[in-house]
């Protein structure tokens, strides 16, 4: 910068020195200050220490949220008033589809639960028919041509049951395309257990269908 190269055969120098037009060497110069030093060198700033203001944090008003009483539902009670309801209602359509095989005799299953306008009755009227095949009130069993047939027989007596006879247990599939499928292949046109109401059921206060 400004300074000159000291002589490093005389560490004394003189004025006759300034005559030297060699720059001196300020790295060299730091490390041979620094090993007669016990300070350990700092940071510093040419306009002083800076000073930080600390921020404050801003306090946020977080208000508690409560529940409006009038917002919250209830779970809606099943008293046994319904329970009896619906179980009635399942034994009077059990006993109306008992009373039309009778009426029919001998008939092909499909062609007897099937409502050709309503898959879910469809649906309904099988679960009906399913307790009257429990109880040994129908007999299912299968026609000439493989197909499956159902009729009107009187319960097994415990005699039957010593004698050997056993109880199977049937797992019957039947979905949406099933009842598509059987209503072409049948050709039904019209069911044979009557159209029923659609059912509805209180719950609570509400009565839903």
């Amino acid at each position: 910068m400004g300074g000159r190269k000291m002589d490093q055969r005389n560490p004394n120098f003189s004025d006759d020195d300034d005559e030297d037009d060699s720059p001196l060497e300020w790295e060299k110069i730091g490390r041979k200050a620094l090993a007669k030093s016990r300070r350990v060198p700092v940071v510093g700033f040419m306009l002083g220490p800076l000073s930080i203001e600390q921020k404050k944090r801003a306090a946020v008003k977080r208000a508690k949220l409560e529940k409006n009483k009038a917002d919250e539902k209830k779970p809606q009670e099943i008293k046994e008033e319904d329970i009896s309801r619906s179980g009635n209602e399942t034994t009077k359509n059990v006993a109306i589809i008992a009373s039309k095989l009778e009426e029919m005799g001998e008939i092909n299953l499909f062609r007897f639960f099937i409502n050709p306008n309503d898959f879910a009755q469809s649906v309904e009227n099988l679960f009906y028919l399913s307790f009257l095949i429990r109880d040994g009130k129908v007999a299912l069993d299968s026609d000439e041509k493989g197909e499956p047939i159902i009729y009107l027989c009187s319960p097994p007596s415990e005699e039957d049951f010593v004698n050997g006879l056993r109880k199977r247990q049937l797992v019957f599939e039947f979905d949406m395309d099933t009842w598509k499928k059987a209503i072409e292949v049948f050709d039904l046109k019209d069911p044979i257990i009557p159209q029923r109401e659609k059912a509805k059921m209180r719950i609570g206060d509400k009565w839903y269908g």
